[in-house]
């Protein structure tokens, strides 16, 4: 198998809404909240007006992308054996994607992300993440991870604890490993163990802009490139309409972003672009040609609803 993702298993439910919905619940555009409460949540969503429902996660939304360029994949993540879990389940085995988990009835739902769309095509993210989020070193397969060539985790799986643990036990038993620092926030939460990784453990760091300088506390993008240089590891920079920047061993290559588009939803943007970026590091492209792939894919998902090709 070429690549195996470890990553929380949500089931995506699309949703377009007015920016005052955003400030009517506490939200901030272009991040992603986590809920704890779920009859909050469940209230939230009977408000609005579901457009789509898809299986989702970051890194299930890359691995799918990877699957439908005819690459060889599978993923690790927890789902209840509930409604929702069984979809999960079902919408990856439709992408063929091998899924390395077997579900039983939990007291918490399969995890659910709200994806709010405001007219300016942002999208807002508010998670629940159920179950997904008590991922376990249990519910890590050994078997299918030293198979693989490569894993690819999310920084929104971390967290102390459990989590934590199945992380370990993943990055201790990986052949080469791959991360999404997946949001600032989040980030901004666990710098010190992203900083750690991104320095010692990681062979391949994906990041936006905004991430990747507050991980590193940078007030301008040259303090991020004199980072990466200084590191001499594989980190993977999308700045929006500034393009791609790869910082490899010191070296640093550069790529412009598609223009012209007919921007609908930004979901999985930087999934896709993941995604595009990996099968070209999987299938020995250039740096050039792996960022270009990953250009390519960004442009086509953010120009359709969700975060699916």
């Amino acid at each position: 198998m070429k690549i195996l993702g470890i990553g929380n298993a949500i089931i995506d439910v699309i949703c377009k809404v007015e920016d005052s919905f955003l400030s009517e619940n506490n939200l901030t555009k272009g991040s992603m909240k986590l809920v704890f409460n779920e009859n909050e949540f469940k209230k939230m969503i009977k408000s609005i007006k579901i457009e789509k429902t898809i299986s989702g996660g970051s890194v299930a939304n890359s691995i799918v992308g990877l699957s439908q360029l005819d690459n060889n994949v599978g993923f690790i993540g927890k789902i209840s054996d509930d409604e929702f879990g069984k979809k999960y389940e079902e919408g990856l085995k439709k992408e063929n994607v091998k899924f390395f988990y077997s579900k039983k009835k939990e007291k918490l739902p399969t995890g659910t992300c709200l994806i709010l769309i405001t007219p300016d095509s942002e999208r807002t993210m508010c998670t629940f993440l159920g179950i997904s989020g008590k991922i376990n070193e249990n519910d890590i397969d050994i078997v299918s991870i030293n198979k693989s060539e490569m894993i690819f985790l999310e920084g929104y799986l971390w967290d102390e604890g459990e989590p934590r643990k199945a992380f370990d036990k993943a990055i201790n038993n990986s052949n080469k490993i791959a991360m999404s620092l997946s949001d600032k926030f989040c980030v901004e939460r666990h710098k010190t163990h992203f900083n750690e990784l991104v320095k010692n453990k990681l062979d391949i760091t994906f990041a936006n802009e905004d991430e990747i300088k507050s991980l590193i506390n940078a007030k301008s993008f040259d303090e991020v490139i004199s980072f990466g240089k200084q590191i001499g590891k594989h980190i993977v920079i999308t700045r929006g309409s500034k393009g791609a920047v790869v910082i490899k061993k010191g070296e640093v290559i550069e790529h412009s972003a598609a223009k012209d588009l007919q921007i609908m939803d930004l979901t999985g943007a930087g999934d896709l672009f993941a995604a595009g970026y990996l099968h070209g590091e999987i299938n020995n492209f250039s740096v050039h040609k792996c960022l270009e792939q990953g250009t390519i894919l960004s442009a086509k998902i953010i120009q359709k609803l969700g975060a699916r090709l």
